[in-house]
């Protein structure tokens, strides 16, 4: 019995030293990543990478808006119902970042790293990306309502170059990054089937 658990102490440590160990490469190869794009980065492009990520939470209000004042004006149910379901998505995508940002609280690259240089506004936690997170819940949901390729190109490299500012500018890690994408993508996609379920049981009464 005693040979037994200690297997399985020996097994569980083994597991432990692993999940470490990949760990430690992930977060190195990160760390390298951003290196690499911020310290190489044209400087001379700070002040547009700036412009766009301050961009992500005006535009990101504006879209949901926008269409719901269309929507009243011009009495179009779809696009009133189109702007409800982004300003659901944005909501959502927000509470979820501050969650995990409150739980994780990774400190700033440029915090944990003093080389990486700090070339815009960046405080609190990291982890994940609240200008990601937002950028991406807003082209998404307008994707998902509209397949144009004129509304989803635009709006899905405005969302990634957002993402790119970040990093560029130093704030953010690239696995920040990728976790806002993933978070604003997942909330506007929940918003929007949260939306049809809804619809399809008031048509069903």
């Amino acid at each position: 019995m005693i040979c037994f658990k200690e297997r399985y102490r020996k097994l569980f440590l083994f597991i432990f030293l692993i999940i470490c160990s990949q760990y430690g490469l992930a977060q190195n190869a990160d760390i390298t990543l951003l290196q690499n794009i911020n310290l190489h980065r044209p400087q001379k492009l700070d002040a547009g990478f700036r412009f766009v990520a301050n961009t992500t939470y005006p535009v990101s209000l504006a879209v949901p808006m926008v269409m719901l004042g269309t929507g009243y004006l011009k009495k179009d149910s779809a696009l009133k119902n189109q702007g409800l379901q982004t300003g659901a998505a944005l909501v959502i995508a927000a509470v979820i970042t501050e969650g995990l940002k409150r739980s994780i609280q990774r400190p700033r690259p440029f915090v944990t790293y003093p080389f990486i240089e700090k070339a815009t506004e960046g405080d609190g936690s990291s982890f994940p990306s609240g200008h990601v997170s937002i950028a991406f819940a807003t082209a998404t949901s307008l994707y998902l309502w509209n397949h144009k390729w004129y509304v989803a190109v635009p709006s899905f490299v405005w969302a990634s170059t957002v993402a790119y500012a970040r990093m560029d500018l130093g704030v953010h890690y690239p696995s920040d990054v990728l976790a806002g994408a993933i978070v604003g993508s997942a909330s506007a996609f929940l918003s929007y089937k949260a939306n049809k379920w809804i619809h399809k049981k008031r048509k069903m009464r």
